[in-house]
């Protein structure tokens, strides 16, 4: 069984992200974040590349393997336009989904982003932060999620800031998310900023003045299914991470995720469950969600994952699976009822068991 630390902080993880280029748009000058950005590549010793236009001329080659590998080492930073600081509903997570950046450094032969964002998976940072932060006030009290929810109206309006990237695992580069929570800490209204990481590099978050405005959730997953989550924090890492937050008073949450129903999953998600229990204990006012998410998959998806990670032993096959059709007209595979049912059974009950303050919100 995993050992957890129990310190009250966190060093800097060594899964922590570094691009070997930073690609900057012309418009990214513009702004004082996007300066920042720059700034701190530089002073890590990062490739910075200014642009002579707002197109990003990423030069990959014409290999499949070695451009996916290129995309993944770089970061640019580019301008929101309007359309992209017009928030989408991000059901059942919050109320409203706002991007700080789109794509992430991890290699996940899951990875949710697989066929949703378009082109090579190079991650883009946003420079006008500002604009994008500024926007939210318009959205409060308008979602369908919290806004509306008699079980998390104590939430406020909610804004969940990983949909579309893992903002933690870009902070020491961007300091976007940062950024982020001290302007959450200033909106003096019922509102939170959510976001949920792979990554453990909490230090800078620690002592910013949040005022219980934003929770932080450590995606986790037991060691045997954690190997295909590459370029990340072990697990072990997260849950310490998550535990310095919640001694910094944040609000913080578990998203067990991709729930994986592949042979001796009861054994390895009870053993998780007693580790995260473990890295919680004894932390006063503790305020934690579980967020449970079973493994699905588009055949756009699983093409691109085929693609990007050829060989992966990750089970996509059709056993136990039934195909849904969701709300955007696609169809992806999802476990079948029984599997379900046995998957929810055992995690209420575990977590129960485990950690018994916690709320299962879905």
């Amino acid at each position: 069984m995993a050992t957890i630390s129990t310190a009250p902080a966190t060093t800097r993880s060594q899964a922590a992200w570094r691009p070997r280029r930073l690609l900057v748009t012309r418009s990214g000058f513009d702004f004082a974040h996007g300066r920042g950005i720059v700034a701190r590549a530089e002073a890590q010793g990062v490739e910075v590349v200014a642009l002579a236009g707002d197109r990003l001329a990423l030069g990959l080659p014409d290999d499949p393997r070695r451009a996916y590998a290129e995309a993944k080492s770089t970061l640019a930073v580019v301008v929101a336009p309007p359309s992209k600081r017009r928030l989408q509903p991000i059901a059942p997570s919050a109320d409203w989904r706002v991007d700080l950046a789109e794509g992430c450094p991890a290699h996940c032969s899951y990875c949710y982003l697989a066929g949703s964002l378009k082109g090579p998976p190079i991650t883009r940072v946003y420079a006008n932060l500002d604009e994008i932060l500024d926007g939210l006030p318009a959205y409060l009290g308008q979602g369908s999620i919290t806004s509306r929810s008699e079980a998390r109206a104590h939430e406020g309006t909610t804004f969940e800031a990983s949909c579309y990237t893992d903002p933690l695992g870009l902070e020491a580069i961007t300091g976007s998310l940062s950024a982020a929570i001290a302007w959450f800490g200033r909106w003096e209204a019922a509102a939170q900023l959510r976001f949920t990481t792979k990554f453990a590099d909490v230090g800078p978050l620690l002592g910013l003045d949040h005022q219980k405005r934003t929770r932080m959730r450590a995606s986790i997953n037991p060691t045997m299914f954690a190997r295909f989550e590459g370029g990340t924090a072990q697990v072990a890492e997260r849950l310490a991470a998550l535990r310095a937050m919640a001694l910094a008073g944040y609000p913080i949450g578990l998203t067990i995720a991709p729930i994986i129903a592949a042979q001796g999953w009861k054994e390895a998600y009870g053993r998780l469950l007693v580790d995260a229990a473990a890295a919680l204990a004894d932390v006063p006012d503790l305020d934690c969600t579980v967020e449970l998410i079973t493994h699905r998959f588009t055949a756009g998806s699983k093409a691109v994952l085929d693609s990007w990670y050829p060989g992966s032993a990750l089970d996509m096959g059709p056993a136990n699976r039934v195909i849904k059709r969701t709300k955007f007209g696609t169809e992806k595979q999802v476990y079948d009822a029984p599997t379900m049912r046995s998957l929810r059974d055992f995690f209420e009950a575990g977590i129960a068991a485990a950690i018994p303050s916690a709320r299962i919100l879905y």
